[in-house]
């Protein structure tokens, strides 16, 4: 536990990662981007509340930094190493928005001792977080899911072609989770009426490919939700004036409602395959 890392126990076999809810700003960057609101502009806006529930209906444990991805994104690989290749993407300490937008002023961006610095201070304690929560659970159930929590816009050229889908699973090409598991939240997706796909641009990232272990009891999902899902997303492009949207519980709640039968579909199978293990 730091002032930036929150860890929420819970006592069943479901753990949510919030990697990218966060706003913050350390006080030794912030001088050197460009705006603060091009420094937040990528965040997964609400997304911490879009689950709220998890902890009072579920017991899920919870792991949360509060620091902005801009400032380094505990979602992507360490060593710097592309995790779509050939893909436009953004890099462990992103240097531009999703949109293309240069996020530092001349001479701002870190360099590589900086960068260092930052996975140590960062990104290292997020992911022994995870695995000790992981280790944790372990003892107790022969089989854990690990779930990561994401949003982005539905528009983002750079990115992606055409407007996203409002429910993208991401298992790594079936390499992080069990098929039944994936074909379960895939059917209860379906049975939303909402557009969806698995395994489609958001296959996963660091978290869901680094954590997973399936022949070891540890099953990894990652859902990235377009925003359009659960806030009124602009449909002009973004700016200061109309992004983000505010959080409208209303809005979000039958969206919450086909996460909660997502999150109860990952807790039921791990209770059945944790029977079948020996």
């Amino acid at each position: 536990m730091t002032d930036w890392l929150s860890v929420r126990r819970g006592d069943v076999p479901l753990i949510l990662s919030l990697p990218h809810t966060g706003t913050e700003i350390p006080a030794e960057y912030e001088n050197n981007f460009i705006s603060p609101w091009l420094a937040r502009c990528d965040t997964d806006w609400w997304v911490h509340q879009l689950y709220d529930f998890a902890a009072s209906e579920f017991d899920a444990t919870i792991v949360r930094t509060s620091v902005s991805r801009s400032v380094i994104d505990v979602n992507r690989d360490p060593s710097g190493t592309s995790l779509y290749p050939g893909q436009a993407t953004t890099e462990l300490c992103p240097t531009t928005t999703f949109d293309g937008d240069y996020l530092y002023k001349e001479n701002g961006a870190p360099n590589s001792v900086d960068i260092s610095a930052r996975r140590e201070k960062y990104f290292a304690p997020y992911h022994f977080a995870i695995a000790n929560e992981l280790s944790r659970l372990r003892a107790l159930y022969p089989v854990v899911i690990l779930y990561d929590c994401h949003s982005i816009r539905s528009f983002v050229p750079r990115l992606f072609k055409g407007v996203l889908p409002e429910l993208n699973i991401g298992t790594n090409g079936g390499r992080s989770c069990a098929g039944g598991l994936s074909r379960r939240v895939v059917d209860l997706c379906a049975e939303s009426g909402r557009s969806h796909i698995l395994d489609g641009r958001f296959k996963g990232g660091w978290i869901t490919r680094h954590h997973a272990a399936p022949s070891k009891g540890v099953h990894a999902m990652q859902m990235e939700i377009a925003c359009r899902a659960y806030l009124r997303e602009p449909i002009e492009p973004v700016t200061e004036r109309n992004w983000p949207p505010e959080f409208d519980a209303t809005f979000a709640a039958p969206l919450r409602d086909v996460l909660r039968r997502i999150l109860c579909a990952c807790r039921e199978f791990a209770a059945l395959a944790s029977k079948s293990r020996p």
